[in-house]
């Protein structure tokens, strides 16, 4: 499986859990070309999220035998190379399955979507139903270009409840109870933060809080909206300064640069009561169910919102991770399959695909879903998330999927980088203001 484009996960069958907006399993699917009078879709192959998708195709072509559409499930890299070449052919699939964003943007850019404002002001019920903040990433230059569907996933700081306990120490409620649990921990021999520092992503989630935190959401959204030197802004310096103060005071476990987060070896550390806490998206809840053994059952995992920064700007309700998946209309598309592709997103997250996602330990997009995972055996975790993902008036999407590749990959590689501490936080900011708007 992987998160997003580039997360490995091993955790097998059970680690599905939190996984919709993944996949890579499965055999690709060929052709994407719609008949007369259908619609074609195209969106990632894989458990756990392939199934729910094509039941919901299934379910509307039953309903609308007239006007069905025509879904074909692709591999993550297959899917992003056939749709690169179709788009570029001007010959896309209807309705195109992605992360919103950076990808968006260049399809707006490119004049290859559909703008949906309009449609949303008409269709007023159906965006009153989902997470207001899920609509960042479908949002470019103020208008929505994508509908918000399937699940969420934020990112969560997990701490391990026993640790804490045996030391009769509590989880911290801000950045500067953070940097007093550091020498505490330290001194009994225990890793204040596990991280998988090697996979370079994982890194990253502690910078999108603390800009956040510190400066709330204009300091990042500067960087993706183009402005020149916006790395350079003093709160992203200040938040580039206090991860190097955590680094210093040694916060995460020896080593962190040399672990990876597809070996699973960070959430090990934790359940293990090798590390105090962990910094990781709600997936991990179904990759330490799987691995842990009774951790979870015994009541060892606790988990909160990051906390806010004293004196920062951001609102701590505030979360980052994926606001959703996200689904575009092909601006080549006929009148008649646009109307298709509309008609079906009125009926996604019906109760069935709903179900269907709590199957998989996801948490819908939907508001009142929460009142269905009661049933779960998951339902207090689950309910957690759908409560930060709902209570949210900003929903960060993760960097590397809002920027363009080109600029997502230096981030990544300059984070490795300011964690390594073989540059600093103006030398980070000054190599990625030159990559703005590339």
């Amino acid at each position: 499986m992987k998160r997003r484009n580039f997360l490995t996960l091993g955790a097998g069958a059970a680690a599905s859990a939190a996984l919709a907006a993944c996949g890579t399993s499965g055999p690709a699917g060929g052709g994407g070309t719609a008949k007369a009078g259908e619609a074609s879709y195209w969106f990632l192959s894989g458990p756990p999220g392939e199934s729910v998708r094509t039941g919901a195709v299934e379910r509307f072509n039953k309903a609308n035998p007239n006007s069905p559409i025509k879904p074909t499930a692709f591999q993550n890299d297959a899917y992003k190379d056939k749709l690169k070449t179709a788009l570029g052919a001007g010959q896309p699939p209807t309705i195109i399955w992605g992360w919103g964003g950076g990808g968006l943007k260049s399809y707006v850019d490119g004049g290859q979507v559909e703008d949906l404002t309009d449609w949303f002001g008409q269709n007023a019920a159906v965006k009153d139903r989902l997470f207001p903040a899920s609509f960042g990433p479908a949002t470019i230059n103020g208008k929505i270009y994508a509908m918000p569907a399937e699940t969420v996933q934020p990112i969560v700081l997990f701490y391990n409840k026993q640790v804490f306990a045996d030391n009769n120490l509590t989880p911290p409620q801000s950045w500067g109870e953070i940097m007093d649990l550091v020498p505490k921990f330290n001194a009994k021999g225990i890793a204040p933060f596990s991280l998988g520092g090697q996979s370079r992503w994982t890194n990253m989630m502690w910078l999108e809080f603390l800009f956040d935190r510190i400066g709330g959401p204009s300091v990042f959204g500067d960087v993706f909206e183009g402005k020149a030197n916006a790395w350079s802004n003093p709160l992203a310096i200040d938040a580039l300064t206090k991860i190097q103060d955590l680094i210093k005071a040694d916060g995460f476990v020896k080593g962190f640069s040399s672990i990876t987060a597809d070996s699973n070896a960070d959430q090990a550390l934790l359940y293990k009561g090798k590390a105090a806490m962990m910094l990781h998206g709600s997936w991990s809840y179904g990759i330490i169910q799987a691995q842990g053994g009774s951790f979870i059952k015994d009541g060892k995992l606790g988990y909160m919102n990051f906390p806010g920064v004293d004196g920062g700007k951001g609102d701590p309700n505030d979360t980052v991770g994926n606001a959703g998946q996200y689904l575009s209309i092909s601006s080549k598309a006929s009148a008649e399959q646009k109307d298709i592709a509309k008609k079906f997103f009125t009926s996604l997250l019906d109760d069935t695909e709903q179900s269907d996602w709590i199957k998989t330990g996801g948490v819908p997009i939907i508001k009142g879903a929460d009142a269905k995972l009661a049933s779960s055996p998951d339902a207090d975790f689950l309910k957690f998330v759908y409560g930060v993902a709902s209570n949210a008036k900003v929903f960060a999407q993760s960097w590397d999927q809002a920027l363009s590749p080109t600029a997502a990959e230096t981030l990544l590689s300059n984070i490795s980088k300011l964690f390594t501490q073989s540059i600093g936080p103006q030398q980070f900011a000054d190599n990625m203001n030159a990559v703005i708007g590339k």
